[in-house]
């Protein structure tokens, strides 16, 4: 059994976006979704600098989370942990930043962003109190990239 790893959870910073880029191609679910650039997570910390939460040990980044506000609901995506780094508590420490940034804000409900066929994902957010609310379906309609 592995030991729990020593985390550091804070908001990520315009220089270590490639490093977010690095684990998200690495530990994150890509299916059916825009490529991620730097310039979208940019514009993502430069509109709400601390909705980009991420865990550290050490030096190195094992995991993320967006916790966004629009003023009125929570939406939690890109929970994302490094693969080498799972089943040791980093996705339920980052869900729980993400509910108290959203608890601070004023949020009452929050939702996640979970691909139906990622059963990893299913397990980390059922673990965290979260349920499938199958009345609901996401729309989507992709916007043309300059």
């Amino acid at each position: 059994m592995s030991r729990r790893l020593e985390l550091v959870l804070r908001p990520v910073t315009v220089a270590e976006v490639p490093a977010v880029l690095e684990l998200w191609l690495r530990a994150a679910e890509n299916a059916d979704r825009p490529d991620d650039s730097a310039r979208a997570v940019e514009a993502l910390l430069d509109r709400d600098p601390d909705a980009l939460i991420s865990a550290w040990s050490g030096p190195d980044l094992v995991g993320t989370v967006v916790a966004g506000w629009d003023g009125w609901r929570c939406h939690l995506y890109r929970l994302a942990v490094a693969p080498e780094h799972r089943r040791q508590g980093i996705a339920g420490s980052l869900v729980a930043a993400a509910e108290d940034r959203c608890r601070r804000l004023g949020g009452i409900r929050v939702d996640a962003m979970v691909l139906d066929d990622n059963e990893t994902a299913h397990r980390a957010w059922r673990s965290a109190g979260y349920r499938r609310q199958a009345e609901w379906s996401r729309w989507i309609k992709p916007m043309p990239v300059d």
